[in-house]
């Protein structure tokens, strides 16, 4: 009588109920909270969490779950699975009607039942149990489900679907959270571990554990161990999820809206990368260096092959990203000056430069820029200047452009540096703006192309536009892969020298806190950064010693097997045998843009006038004595420097490069205004009076 009360009443319900998605259905709507991004071949390289209320990682098949859960699921929930069509009727008669539809329990509640409640939220439990109702329409549908989804199908989307602890939804979340591990590698005392947080998510440890054992002694199996199990699993947090994590930082520059997102990266390289990384920085220990960068560029697409972040765990900030962090740029920024001068035909790679002392003016004071070794060299040919990253030569260069010129070029590489050129002055030459490895490195990807620069390629392709001449880019590159150029200051056998083609550039910031080495293949372009992400100053590391040896090991990965190729001559290049006056430099034969060509170079007079900048007399603290014992006309005072107007305690007292004054006695004030109305320096100096017999004296 009531058995067929039960089925009136199923059968009144049946058109109360939902419709009834199919499997795959439910299965393209699975939501995990976690994105797996996949390196270019298709391959999980880091998951990233969107979602903060639940964990929900993707969908695991039915083949990829242990055996031994499946058996413990159905043994624990629902025994006559596989042979009742949704609802298992005899597990109804051998219930109380109050126990089956009234209560908290799951009582005769299959898991097709179960599977019904979690596709529809009108069907779920609420607080206080389910309904009649509730249970009449889960029962519906129940049936409906046996009916159209195999009993493969219903297993599968129930472990995807079914909460089991917290906030852990799925078999994939439960087992690599509790247990750290695949759901195809939990053993038994695991998966009835599982089967037991079915009926009670919340229960603590001890609870759980006895729970579990009543499962496995079902399967006549031991149940030592399982209280320590479930302890130790309780204790467990959720954090990232199994598999490797190798591009954190890279994740944060993708849009992630769906579930699954290929990247370019290139796990292999990736992987290299990084170990390389913190195996040199580990070989740097003692020298209070903990972090570092690496970025991988794709010279014709700009597609993103590495991006390494941080050095993980080497370092304190590990979560900084050094491949956007904004740095000091050091001397990386020479090329493109160089660059710059040749094609606007200021120079030529064999124009004769003046590196000897010299002051320039910086918004934070007087600064005498030295090279690497601490040695001037004289007047040495730009080829060389640049190789060897020469300091004074790059100045020079630089007041011949103007820092307008040169911030505009910078700027349209992408640098995007926000201060304008009287910020940054002269200065800029040696590096003195903060820029990110990103952007350094795609502007060297600009030289590898031939004076093309495109964004780089992280969400789409990026249209190129030519942005500098590709003869006069050629000559930059040439210099840069030129071993002899750079050996006044490297050597010959440094870690910049490949065994195929390879331009590379060095830079070492102020205080030895930022490290450099940037350069470019005929297929990649590579970017390395050393330094700490506090900014506190490395022990005696610089760019070939720091940078360097990772930009080589990384280089040499990438073209194992395969040798990087010259580029091909550009139109507009032409080739000259050139003897440097004063046997400088041997002979030798040399690049030049066409019409710039000549043999013989020699220091020019017009030169050496350009290169004047700021004051370079008197300097800054100096002392002068007038002399009683020499005529007044005889002991006038010479203002140097640039062209522009002289102003003396506030008057304006003459212009140009010289200026002769007669000195009266007491402190004063000499500033340097350019034509543009900028105060170009300032200087203060003393004159003392009759009775000190020293004419000159320096401090």
């Amino acid at each position: 009588m009531k058995a067929a009360a039960l089925l009136l009443a199923i059968g009144l319900s049946a058109g109360a109920a939902h419709a009834v998605p199919s499997f795959a259905e439910v299965k393209a709507g699975h939501k995990p909270s976690d994105v797996t991004l996949l390196d270019r071949t298709g391959m999980p390289i880091q998951t990233v969490r969107v979602d903060k209320t639940v964990r929900r990682l993707p969908w695991v098949p039915l083949t990829d779950i242990s055996p031994a859960l499946l058996h413990a699921i159905v043994l624990s929930e629902d025994q006559r699975f596989y042979q009742h069509s949704g609802v298992d009727w005899s597990a109804v008669a051998q219930s109380a009607w109050a126990n089956v539809w009234n209560t908290r329990t799951r009582g005769a509640s299959t898991l097709t039942m179960q599977l019904a409640g979690l596709l529809d939220e009108d069907l779920a439990r609420p607080t206080g149990g389910r309904s009649v109702t509730q249970k009449l329409g889960q029962a519906v549908t129940a049936s409906r489900l046996e009916s159209r989804w195999k009993k493969s199908e219903i297993l599968e989307a129930y472990l995807n679907r079914v909460a089991f602890r917290g906030e852990l939804v799925g078999v994939a979340a439960l087992s690599q959270t509790l247990f750290g591990k695949h759901p195809s590698g939990l053993d038994a005392q695991e998966a009835a571990l599982a089967a037991a947080l079915l009926r009670s998510p919340n229960a603590d440890a001890d609870t759980a554990a006895r729970r579990a054992c009543g499962v496995l002694q079902q399967q006549k199996l031991d149940c030592a161990g399982v209280v320590a199990l479930a302890h130790g699993a309780f204790r467990k947090r959720g954090g990232m999820v199994l598999g490797e994590q190798l591009a954190p930082h890279f994740a944060r520059q993708l849009t992630l809206g769906q579930p699954v997102v290929r990247t370019t990266l290139d796990a292999r390289l990736q992987r290299f990368a990084i170990a390389t990384l913190r195996r040199h920085l580990a070989e740097l220990n003692g020298r209070n260096v903990e972090d570092g960068a690496v970025l991988v560029l794709d010279n014709k697409t700009g597609d993103v092959l590495a991006w390494v972040g941080s050095s993980g765990a080497l370092s304190d900030a590990a979560q900084v990203d050094g491949v956007v962090s904004r740095r000091q740029a050091g001397s990386t920024l020479k090329p493109f000056l160089y660059g710059l001068a040749f094609e606007r035909r200021l120079i030529t790679p064999a124009s004769l430069l003046d590196d000897s002392p010299a002051q320039i003016a910086t918004t934070s004071g007087l600064y005498l820029p030295q090279n690497y070794d601490k040695t001037f060299k004289g007047w040495v040919s730009a080829r060389t200047a640049l190789g060897a990253s020469l300091n004074v030569p790059a100045v020079r260069v630089g007041a011949m452009l103007g820092p307008e010129a040169v911030l505009s070029r910078l700027n349209a590489l992408g640098f995007a540096l926000p201060e304008s050129a009287g910020f940054y002055g002269h200065a800029l030459a040696l590096g003195g703006a903060d820029v990110s490895l990103l952007a350094l490195t795609n502007a060297y990807r600009s030289l590898a192309n031939g004076g093309v620069y495109a964004p780089v390629a992280i969400a789409s392709p990026a249209t190129p536009r030519p942005i500098a001449d590709p003869a006069a880019t050629y000559l930059v590159t040439d210099i840069l892969s030129d071993n002899a150029a750079r050996a006044q200051t490297f050597g010959l056998d440094s870690a910049l020298v490949t065994p195929g083609f390879a331009a590379v550039k060095t830079g070492t910031s102020k205080d030895m806190r930022d490290n450099w080495c940037i350069g470019y293949t005929d297929r990649y372009t590579v970017g390395v950064w050393v330094g700490n992400a506090s900014g506190e100053a490395m022990h005696q590391v610089s760019g070939v010693s720091g940078a360097a040896p990772i930009w080589q090991a990384v280089v040499r990965h990438l073209h194992d097997g395969r040798v990087s190729k010259r580029p091909a001559v550009p139109k507009g290049v032409v080739g000259e045998r050139v003897q440097l006056a004063g046997g400088a430099e041997p002979p030798r034969d040399e690049v030049f843009l066409v019409g710039t060509t000549q043999t013989r170079w020699q220091p020019s007079g017009q030169m050496q006038a350009r290169q004047r900048y700021g004051i370079t007399s008197p300097r800054d603290g100096s002392l002068f004595a007038i002399d009683p014992d020499m005529p007044p006309r005889a002991q006038r005072i010479h203002f140097e420097g640039e062209h522009g107007t002289w102003v003396l305690d506030g008057k304006r007292v003459g212009e140009g490069p010289r200026l002769s004054w007669s000195p009266w006695p007491g402190r004063h004030e000499l500033a340097l205004v350019g034509r543009d109305s900028r105060e170009i320096q300032r200087v203060r100096f003393e004159v003392r009076g009759a009775g000190v017999k020293t004419a000159h004296l320096s401090r």
